[in-house]
């Protein structure tokens, strides 16, 4: 099997210095974050600003590896932790969604950013709604669980 070559393309500043600051989720909080990419970078995030709302995929470096298994946080039920949002995974590549507030040079305001001051930006994405959020009639589409309303 290949390597897999893994760069930061920059750095995050939140202020969340310890996990017990961070939201569980990016969505819950109204605090702005400061995104700065490597100048190496720069040219990819022409039109960027075009986009309400990014992805920012950025890596848990203080996060446990060794962990197979979570108990999120509204549930008393032990999961894998791949069907988990859980920061503790084998490869803690975390996914938020966030608001872009502005954009200039290489820095980046975003709100709702669960990241820790000092994490490593992994990836920047657009979000678009007709691709981003399917429409599951009948089904769950909220949460995409299969179980939603069971038991």
């Amino acid at each position: 099997m290949p390597g897999i070559e893994l760069r930061p393309i920059g750095v995050i500043s939140s202020p969340f210095r310890n996990r017990g600051e961070a939201p569980r989720q990016g969505r819950f909080s109204a605090e702005e974050s400061e995104i700065r990419v490597f100048p190496e970078y720069m040219e990819g995030l022409r039109d960027l600003a075009l986009h309400s709302r990014i992805f920012v995929l950025y890596w848990c470096d203080r996060s446990r590896r060794d962990i197979l298994t979570a108990t999120p946080p509204h549930e008393q039920i032990e999961h894998g932790v791949f069907a988990t949002r859980s920061p503790e995974r084998p490869n803690p590549v975390a996914l938020c969604l966030v608001e872009l507030l502005s954009l200039e040079g290489d820095r980046l305001r975003v709100r709702g950013l669960d990241a820790l001051d000092g994490s490593p930006l992994v990836d920047l994405k657009p979000f678009y709604r007709d691709l981003d959020c399917p429409d599951d009639e009948g089904s769950a589409a909220s949460s995409g669980r299969l179980d939603q309303g069971k038991g």
